[in-house]
């Protein structure tokens, strides 16, 4: 995304209201992946907002308002002239990824001509799904993958970030998935499953895996091991399929989930067990990373007594490209004390 790579060092100062009512206070706000963050003055996030779903209050008026949803739950009243600039630039560049209102309709309205033919028909929740699945944008599915990272944050705590550590962990993004991912590396306190994928390429990694790592290897197994588990799964699907019918109709036809259901699965994917990926997939994913299976498979015997049966190792004996330079790995193992 051009517009978002020009501004993702940019940093302003602004005012933030947690809800229309709360008084005013001090923070600073940054770009993120396709995201805008909210911290306090000791770097403490507050608050990551969906850039796709940001919404101004006021057209031309400073300081600039906005709000991150609809009902305005939150507002944040920005000054710098560059900082407004940046967020009109980019909400314009991710609105023309969006499909066009024209093109929505005429999907709507093949949706509906498809419900009125194939209803009673068995299969026909898995053909709305498939349907809705190919017109969902990536804009979209982040918004939904962070939302459901915001609810998961009750329990495992706010996403630990800095400025270096954030970038510690794009970089290892692309180490991983390859320079043009849109995959994000979200670091939290505390998550059972080690690392989990959740709708719009985001990852979501246990700081323990980090702490506890010698070797940046260990950590890119399980990211991997992460990803692996969804190569025929996408978590979306997973997530239409079990709230059925409705839920796909309603983000076809309106581009939202209600907010509950969001919650509930969030809560449902970090209290379950870390799927496990096929022994296959994830050998090859590893091998294509240039990744070892070692460090992955001794820290995953440490934490279940099972260690994976990956097959052969492509990379035994082989030279092992750079994962993340010591001063990366330091910064990333350490973004949840800073």
């Amino acid at each position: 995304m051009t517009a978002l790579d020009r501004y993702v060092r940019l940093e302003s100062d602004a005012l933030w209201r947690a809800s229309p009512d709360a008084q005013r206070r001090d923070v600073t706000i940054a770009f993120g992946d396709a995201t805008l963050v909210i911290t306090d003055s000791a770097e403490r996030p507050l608050a990551h907002w969906s850039l796709p779903a940001l919404i101004r209050q006021n057209t031309t008026d400073t300081p600039a308002i906005y709000a991150p949803d609809e009902a305005a739950s939150e507002l944040l009243e920005i000054s710098d002239p560059m900082m407004i600039e940046a967020i009109e630039e980019v909400s314009k560049a991710l609105a023309k990824s969006r499909p066009q209102p024209g093109k929505l309709r005429h999907r709507l309205t093949a949706g509906l001509i498809t419900i009125t033919i194939l209803l009673g028909v068995f299969w026909l929740p898995n053909a709305l799904t498939r349907q809705t699945l190919a017109v969902v944008p990536l804009p979209k599915r982040i918004e939904i993958g962070t939302a459901m990272l915001g609810h998961m944050q009750i329990k495992t705590g706010q996403a630990c970030l800095s400025r270096h550590g954030s970038s510690a962990a794009r970089r290892l993004a692309q180490r991983l998935f390859g320079p043009e991912t849109t995959a994000q590396i979200i670091i939290v306190p505390s998550l059972n499953q080690a690392a989990l994928a959740l709708p719009g390429g985001l990852i979501v990694v246990d700081a323990g895996i980090l702490r506890f790592s010698d070797d940046p290897a260990t950590a890119a197994g399980f990211i991997l091991a992460s990803r692996a588990a969804i190569v025929h799964a996408d978590p979306l699907e997973n997530l239409l399929t079990q709230e059925g019918l409705g839920t796909t109709f309603r983000l076809l036809t309106t581009g939202s989930i209600p907010d509950d259901i969001l919650n509930q699965n969030a809560q449902n994917l970090i209290t379950a067990q870390a799927p496990i990926p096929n022994a296959d997939t994830l050998r090859d994913m590893l091998a294509a990373a240039q990744i070892p299976q070692g460090p992955y498979r001794a820290a995953t015997d440490r934490r279940s007594g099972n260690t994976p049966d990956l097959g052969t190792d492509p990379m035994a004996g082989q030279q092992v490209p750079l994962i993340l330079n010591d001063s990366d790995w330091v910064t990333l193992r350490n973004i949840c004390n800073s």
